[in-house]
């Protein structure tokens, strides 16, 4: 594992779910931590309902786009959280991966995206805290 951890949220689009994940990793482990966020089949822009979710929660990701994965970032990356993309997604030997079963946010209410918004901090508050504790011990 690298001196600070190297995360790596992965999906197809990266326009909504790992968006939310990443900005709640960076806000949790602020400088402890590397993430990355990207798309193998990136979107255009970000979802809407997610950039207001995440407002209500005091972070603003309305500055941030849809990033194309590089080898480069599969490749540094200790650990890559994907979705459920499959086939689509390709894997990098030796990472430790973990598949997220999120509900896609796009077309929802906005009382639904804060469901999806609440269980991804939970999952990133984990995750992160894991991570954290491998390297501080």
């Amino acid at each position: 594992m690298n001196v600070r951890p190297h995360m790596l949220f992965l999906c197809v689009h990266n326009a909504g779910r790992f968006q939310m994940a990443a900005a709640f990793a960076r806000e949790i482990g602020g400088d402890r931590i590397v993430v990355l966020s990207a798309g193998s089949s990136p979107g255009e822009t970000l979802n809407p309902a997610v950039v207001s979710a995440m407002l209500e929660k005091g972070v603003d990701i309305s500055n941030e786009t849809p990033r194309k994965l590089t080898d480069e970032m599969g490749r540094g990356a200790d650990v890559v959280v994907t979705m459920g993309c499959g086939d689509v997604c390709p894997v990098y030997s030796g990472k430790r991966y973990l598949d997220w079963e999120l509900t896609d946010p796009a077309g929802r209410r906005i009382d639904e995206v804060r469901a999806i918004r609440d269980d991804i901090e939970e999952r990133v508050r984990d995750l992160v805290g894991e991570l954290l504790a491998t390297i501080e011990t």
